[in-house]
């Protein structure tokens, strides 16, 4: 993935127009968010609020058991070993099988991580995502992140903006939405946001505006 400067630098604005209050939500980890985004440390939440970066540059890490990820490592480096079309993206607190290269195996890639899981016990989910599946433990969700975003300096008292553009979001449109916020999903898919755009352009567009926009202005 590559990030355009324009976008960098919008973002980077907007960072210092809120007073800091900005923060990258993903499904990559911040390790990777900080290769995409190098200006400045975000807050930020990886791996889909497994692990979090306040304002104030502390991290915290859920805790996973190494021998359960191993086990879970050396299944799907098998299976993707026999199907080279495949991707392990191996995060450090989740996995992820990326099929986009071979769509037809959807079905063999779900059936695979869900028997992992299921052989991993109660502590461990199944997420999917755009032709990609994971495996995660449980304890936090991008909900879930947004939320202990939320209840501090400098986010606290504001009103939540989330946008996003996959299933794994949906976690976070909920909890804005019962803040009171503004959910914003990018393009097709049913979804719980309460607005839509069609592209990344259109997100864009709003954020270029978004220093004049109204408190409750919704996009367009």
């Amino acid at each position: 993935m590559r990030v355009e400067p324009e976008t960098k630098d919008l973002l980077h604005g907007l960072h210092l127009a809120t007073g800091g209050a900005l923060a990258l939500i993903s499904g990559r980890s911040l390790r990777d968010l900080d290769l995409l985004f190098p200006r400045a440390a975000l807050p930020a939440a990886g791996q889909h609020g497994l692990e979090r970066r306040n304002d104030r540059g502390h991290v915290w890490r859920l805790h996973v058991s190494s021998d359960s990820m191993s086990l879970a490592r050396a299944r799907l480096a098998a299976l993707a070993s026999r199907y080279r079309a495949l991707v392990v993206e191996d995060k450090g607190l989740s996995l992820a099988l990326h099929f986009r290269a071979a769509p037809q195996l959807e079905r063999l890639v779900h059936d695979t991580v869900r028997s992992i899981v299921a052989e991993l016990g109660d502590g461990y989910v199944v997420q999917t995502g755009k032709l990609v599946v994971e495996l995660r433990p449980v304890g936090a969700d991008k909900g879930e992140a947004i939320a202990a975003f939320m209840s501090e300096v400098p986010f606290r008292g504001r009103v939540p903006v989330f946008i996003g553009d996959d299933a794994t979001d949906e976690h976070g449109f909920a909890v804005v939405n019962a803040m009171g916020g503004h959910s914003l999903k990018v393009g097709d898919g049913a979804t719980i946001a309460r607005w839509r755009v069609p592209d990344v352009q259109a997100v864009e567009r709003w954020l270029t505006r978004a220093d004049d926009a109204s408190p409750g202005a919704a996009p367009s």
